[in-house]
């Protein structure tokens, strides 16, 4: 029986037998059980997205007392859901995101504090997911929702999004809505290229 920790690009968190190619935290989220708190979906404002191996490190999920490792397909979704680059594991990425998150959104190069603040007001809607208007211009890498799913822009085209990867290409849905988080589309046109999954590429 797979663990409830899959998030997808709306940040909802479900169980699904598939790792995914990045690793996340928002905290301690499930019980000794190693089950899904009913409600809690983060303990704090930090959510990252993180390598699944860094270091030999060796970690069993959702252990009793640990934070919760939640997994997500690629860095796009990662993204969409409102983490960024860890600053230890994915160190270089992590400052190349800042360094274009200061080109994108203008002012210094900000701390990890600083874009989690901007963060968490953008990505939470009370304890919903925020979705935003959709700019005219969208880069590679952001995600929107539209007809009741999510789609990754890449190339001018939009893939649908799955669990287990990305459908083929089609042009633009109707009545779209950002599930990026603006700042991070901002930092997204600015240059930075998340890592996505093979299928984003029809492998």
């Amino acid at each position: 029986m797979p663990l409830q920790n899959r998030v997808t690009p709306f940040g909802e968190i479900v169980a699904h037998p598939a790792r995914g190619m990045f690793m996340g935290n928002r905290g301690i989220l499930h019980d000794s059980g190693r089950r899904l708190h009913p409600t809690r979906r983060w303990t704090h404002k930090t959510w990252i997205c993180c390598l699944c191996a860094f270091r030999g490190r060796r970690r069993v999920p959702m252990t009793p007392g640990r934070y919760t490792e939640l997994f997500f397909l690629d860095e796009a979704t990662a993204l969409a859901a409102g983490h960024r680059p860890c600053f230890e594991c994915r160190r270089a990425d992590a400052k190349r995101f800042a360094a274009c998150w200061a080109d994108g959104n203008g002012g210094p190069q900000p701390s990890a504090r600083d874009m989690d603040t901007v963060l968490h007001e953008e990505r939470l809607d009370g304890k919903d997911k925020r979705l935003h208007p959709s700019p005219d211009a969208l880069p590679d890498g952001a995600m929107v929702a539209a007809e009741d799913r999510a789609w990754l822009v890449l190339g001018g085209r939009f893939l649908p999004w799955s669990l287990e990867g990305y459908g083929a290409g089609a042009a633009e849905p109707s009545g779209l809505k950002l599930l990026t988080p603006p700042s991070i589309v901002r930092a997204l046109a600015a240059g930075y290229r998340p890592a996505l999954h093979p299928s984003a590429f029809g492998d």
